[in-house]
């Protein structure tokens, strides 16, 4: 059935909530990207490194170069536009190694929204600088008529998260960085494949750090990407990544080393892992168009909604549309919305995949791994605080949408229902609120 305006106030239907009909049976579940395109290509990959007993990246007993990882970095590289590409072992070593690449340490300080994942604050702080938490808007990203306030003359970087498969507005953000030779840090975690006016994210930053952990679009369970197109910042990453080295691999992808060595850790990405993620990442287009189309159902059925205000959308042929979110006005009428849609059997949620940092127990009390750790004791950072004061603007927002996130595999049917449980529950939320 093809939903109309018209159609949709003849037929007015009572909320499950109260007692009517519930749209759909049984209840809707959006599950995890990757692993629902799973198929012989991973378990042929894994094979060879089973069979070659060459579970390590850089050598094996036959003294043959490994080829999954190395693979995998060329080819993330090309599909993201950018001359280079490190992979480790998860989202939040990617981000410590972009960290470190930028040379980030004591007495820097990092600009990064107030609502993201705990990772982001963490790397920060592992390097020894001082988080400085931004408000975001209606996109869920920063808001780019709040971040100049956020910085000072120690900001050494600004940390842009694209959240939810949604790019910031790089339009505005980067003159602000650049204006001020403030480094950016594009975090592509929840959106790899994602774009922004024809170009992938993590490419238009000074470098990215992209997760593909298991509710990423392309999974191995964990891993992770850096990727760049400077040659010192890729550097310094595969050199913090490895303890310090560079091996073969690398140094010929650079055209020589030229750097010292430096102390670093150990991020490296295992053979197993590559190997999936290489079957992976040849089905991004896939997957995205595949999630797209998904999105485009459900948009393209809500739109003549009256008074109907969605998640801003910066570039929305860009986005990925992991989740269609609406704005319900207030915290009570989100929250009833998000109870009447369960009831009809597909399942709303608030934003989600993130957290609001400055109210977490370890910001508010500025915890670090030791007492006498710099973040907090040097600089701005005795000064600063965290906490709700930090962020209303951002609690508003998170507290007032709601919405559905969505699975590549929705079919036909299931988005008719998302659409049906939408158009039956928002205006009477709209009503009572």
């Amino acid at each position: 059935m093809l939903w109309t305006r018209r159609s949709f106030l003849a037929a007015p239907a009572a909320l499950a909530l109260d007692g009517g009909t519930p749209v759909r049976a049984t209840p809707l579940r959006a599950r995890h990207f990757g692993p629902l395109y799973y198929d012989e290509s991973e378990w042929t990959f894994l094979r060879e490194v089973w069979q070659a007993r060459s579970p390590f990246r850089f050598w094996n007993f036959e003294m043959k170069l490994p080829d999954k990882v190395a693979a995998l970095e060329r080819e993330f590289a090309e599909k993201m536009g950018v001359k280079y590409a490190l992979a480790v072992n998860s989202g939040t070593t990617a981000l410590e190694a972009a960290l470190a690449a930028l040379e980030v340490g004591p007495g820097d300080e990092v600009v990064l929204p107030a609502w993201t994942w705990h990772s982001c604050f963490h790397a920060v702080v592992r390097m020894g600088a001082l988080p400085v938490c931004a408000e975001i808007d209606e996109s869920f990203n920063l808001d780019p008529s709040r971040v100049e306030e956020a910085f000072s003359p120690r900001t050494k970087a600004l940390m842009i998260v694209h959240l939810q498969g949604n790019p910031a507005d790089m339009d505005r953000l980067l003159p602000l960085a650049r204006k001020r030779g403030i480094r950016v840090l594009e975090d592509v975690s929840q959106a790899v494949g994602a774009s922004y006016k024809g170009r992938r994210l993590g490419s238009m930053g000074d470098i990215a750090a992209a997760s593909l952990q298991v509710n990423k679009t392309i999974s191995a369970g964990e891993g992770g990407m850096v990727y760049t197109n400077d040659p010192v910042l890729f550097e310094r990453a595969v050199r913090f990544h490895d303890v310090g080295t560079l091996r073969q691999v690398h140094e010929e992808r650079l055209g020589g080393a030229k750097l010292e060595p430096m102390p670093g850790s150990n991020f490296r990405m295992t053979e197993f892992t590559g190997a999936v993620l290489l079957a992976q990442v040849r089905k991004l287009d896939r997957i995205v168009g595949d999630i797209r189309a998904v999105a485009r159902r459900v948009y393209e059925g809500i739109a003549d909604l009256p008074g109907l205000r969605t998640r801003l959308l910066p570039d929305p042929a860009g986005e990925l549309g992991v989740g269609v979110y609406l704005d319900l006005g207030s915290k009570a009428a989100r929250d009833h919305f998000l109870k009447a849609m369960r009831a009809e059997n597909v399942p709303a949620s608030p934003p989600s995949g993130s957290v609001i940092l400055p109210v977490q127990n370890y910001a508010e009390k500025k915890l670090a791994v030791h007492p006498e750790w710099p973040s907090f004791r040097v600089g701005r950072g005795p000064q600063i605080r965290y906490g709700t004061a930090s962020c209303p603007r951002t609690i508003d927002i998170l507290g007032r949408f709601g919405g559905v996130l969505l699975d590549p595999k929705f079919g036909e049917a299931d988005t008719r229902d998302i659409v049906a449980a939408i158009r039956k529950v928002y205006p009477a939320t709209r009503a009572t609120a």
